[in-house]
């Protein structure tokens, strides 16, 4: 396979914070993890080095659907997936359903998408189960589908580019029970895992309560919510008012980012610490300036790049790794000005783009 190099060397590294990029100019070649055998949620992780093509052979047509751009996470991978969709000189169509709870707009707006002449389609689903109709339409047209970030259970899916979320929050687990092990003075955790029902707040959530167990840590009544930045708000604040005595807020990136005024403003810095299980330019920004304590990365950037180059392999009918995702590693005060942020997250001042011509 002339796309991964299996190596000691890339073993080594993948051990280690990954190396971004190794050349000024190129995102790749990147040490990732291969699952296999793919889409199989308990499938072997490997490290490969992964290095996409350097131009498309035509200027394919490619939409890409996402559940919303209501937080910088998602401007994340939008910013991915245009970048790369550049550099490999395709077409790409963004657009995005307004949020979890948009289900039917989803489903329309990929409908509509291929009704407009899409040759391949990039999902950030809002639901795990619930666009496996679609898909499976999409495919019996030989239309490839690529799950990018979130996840699906559907088996008519050509590719994944993402990480286990249930990882994620494992990693955000286990980083609060090494410093609260069992037989130390027990410590009361708010969890917000984000809005019911979908396949990365599902992961992530039997990923944290896992890695907490047997631990001193106990985890209260989960918050479940939409993961606009009100919506989060309100659940930390009910959290806040009926446990006087929480130590730690640990939830999604929105969830940090619109907590640490509230901490802040309540004078609970250094009593209530906030935790993400996914990285964002707010969480990074909370992280240096002592306002979040840590979060996994899972470079969502990189994510969205190596989808496009997975639809474009796929439309040329070129080898490529059907299950592949970067290396999460936990950023927190004592790395923080070790982990390069190219790829980690869009650039400074990105606006979205929504096509690509």
């Amino acid at each position: 396979m002339n796309y991964v190099l299996k190596t000691a060397t890339a073993l080594a590294l993948a051990t280690a914070i990954p190396a971004i990029a190794m050349a000024a100019d190129a995102w790749y070649p990147y040490e990732a993890e291969e699952v296999t055998p793919a889409f199989a949620a308990d499938g072997a992780v490997n490290p490969v080095t992964y290095t996409p093509l350097e131009k498309a052979e035509k200027a394919w047509n490619i939409c890409v659907s996402f559940p919303h751009m209501k937080d910088a996470y998602w401007l994340g991978v939008n910013y991915g997936v245009a970048e790369e969709a550049k550099r490999l000189g395709v077409k790409m169509n963004n657009v995005e359903a307004g949020g979890y709870t948009e289900l039917a707009n989803q489903i329309s707006q990929i409908e509509d998408c291929v009704a407009g002449g899409a040759e391949a389609v990039v999902i950030g689903a809002i639901s795990f189960d619930g666009l496996n109709n679609v898909i499976s339409e999409i495919a019996g047209k030989g239309i490839p589908v690529i799950d990018v970030i979130n996840g699906v259970s559907s088996t008519d899916i050509s590719a994944k580019s993402l990480v286990s979320f249930a990882t994620m929050g494992a990693e955000t687990g286990r980083y609060l029970a090494e410093k609260h092990p069992a037989g130390s003075d027990p410590v009361k955790v708010g969890w917000f895992p984000g809005p019911a029902g979908a396949g990365w707040v599902e992961a992530a959530h039997s990923g944290f309560l896992a890695a907490v167990e047997g631990s001193a840590v106990e985890v209260l009544e989960p918050r479940f919510g939409d993961t606009g930045k009100e919506t989060q708000l309100k659940l930390v604040e009910d959290v806040l008012q009926a446990n006087p005595d929480v130590r730690y807020l640990a939830g999604t990136a929105v969830t940090a980012e619109a907590a640490q005024g509230l901490i802040r403003e309540r004078g609970l810095q250094g009593e209530v610490d906030l935790l993400a299980f996914y990285m964002t330019p707010g969480v990074y920004t909370g992280i240096k300036r002592g306002f979040i304590l840590a979060a996994p990365a899972d470079s969502m950037v990189v994510q969205g790049r190596i989808a496009i180059d997975q639809a474009v392999r796929i439309l040329e009918g070129k080898d490529y790794i059907k299950h592949v995702g970067p290396k999460i590693f936990v950023v927190d005060p004592d790395n923080i000005n070790d982990v390069p942020q190219t790829d980690i997250l869009p650039a400074d001042g990105y606006k979205p783009v929504f096509s690509v011509n």
